[in-house]
């Protein structure tokens, strides 16, 4: 049974994968299964430390339609599509007999739900295993972000502006993942009375919100393209505008790195109660307990400061 109810038969080890969906390739590769992904629309140009830390994506097909080409798809041996609960593919590529799991999520828990269910439909131990691990990582992330957190008054807590795009500009409002891990982290959504992922806005709006801290999302723009008016802002004028890290997906949006995220937005948030948070450390650690890559140092703070990868490296 897949994210939305529909029964799916499915091959026992699926050996050639369709991943139809951007956020979902990271759990694929973070289950092990890196090497079993034949169609993707994961980009290297869009997502090079997915490339750089699953390799063999290099022999994906790439494909940047959001209905892709079923013959293609048959032609690529694929035995199995992944792809977003609202996936307008879902049913052409049912129509010609194709496997097609819906497998989106919108929170913390469906994302857990989509990580188990990637686990059952690979048929790997090993993949069981990860997603054991990382359910175990993520609930004590949680829970050590909530105890640190959980002494400040809902009025003292910081009023958060996510930007996901600056030209044009949109923000995260509620009812979003991204919601959630402000909340989580200690703050609160400053994008009041707004429902919904990279909603438009405008500066008139934000200006009213004035919110106490920004993030901005790590494919927002060059911030000096920001709008008039954006100068005046309380956390600009505060110095409380953050670069939000990327890694092998955004950690900002539908992926598997939340528990860093929810780590570096908490220490963003309240330096002094995570004064011993090492977020170079944190990530070498989580890529090499759930990319099976060890980062460099240097790699971990180009991630943090949402660089690609250095020329030349590994």
């Amino acid at each position: 049974m897949d994210m939305t109810g529909h029964a799916v038969t499915c091959p026992d080890h699926p050996d050639r994968i369709a991943d139809l969906w951007f956020a979902h390739n990271e759990l694929t590769i973070m289950l092990g299964a890196a090497g079993r992904i034949a169609v993707t629309d994961d980009l290297p140009a869009a997502r090079p430390w997915m490339y750089r830390v699953a390799p063999a994506l290099h022999q994906a097909v790439g494909v940047t339609s959001p209905v892709p080409n079923t013959e293609m798809l048959m032609q690529s041996g694929v035995d199995l599509a992944f792809v977003a609960n609202d996936s307008p593919a879902a049913a052409s590529l049912r129509h010609v007999g194709l496997p097609v799991v819906q497998a989106g999520f919108t929170d913390l828990a469906s994302l857990l739900r989509a990580v188990d269910l990637t686990a059952d439909i690979l048929g790997d131990a090993s993949a069981h295993d990860v997603a054991r691990r990382y359910r175990a990582v993520l609930t004590a992330t949680v829970e050590r972000v909530r105890q640190a957190v959980a002494p400040v008054s809902l009025s003292a807590r910081p009023r958060v502006l996510h930007v996901k795009s600056l030209v044009p500009l949109t923000v995260d409002g509620e009812h979003t993942i991204i919601d959630e891990w402000i909340t989580r982290a200690g703050g609160r959504n400053a994008a009041t009375g707004l429902t919904g992922n990279m909603r438009p806005v405008s500066m008139e709006q934000i200006a009213a919100w004035d919110p106490d801290v920004v993030i901005l999302g790590a494919d927002s723009g060059d911030a000096t393209a920001a709008p008039e008016g954006w100068a005046a802002l309380r956390a600009v004028r505060a110095g409380r505008v953050h670069q939000n890290p990327a890694g092998v997906f955004p950690w900002d949006r539908y992926g598997s790195e939340l528990p860093l995220q929810l780590l570096w937005t908490a220490r963003t948030l309240y330096p002094d109660r995570f004064r011993d948070v090492d977020m170079v450390s944190e990530t070498i650690k989580f890529y090499h307990d759930f990319f099976a890559y060890d980062l460099k140092p240097d790699d971990a703070a180009r991630i943090l400061a949402a660089q690609r990868p250095a020329e030349g490296g590994r």
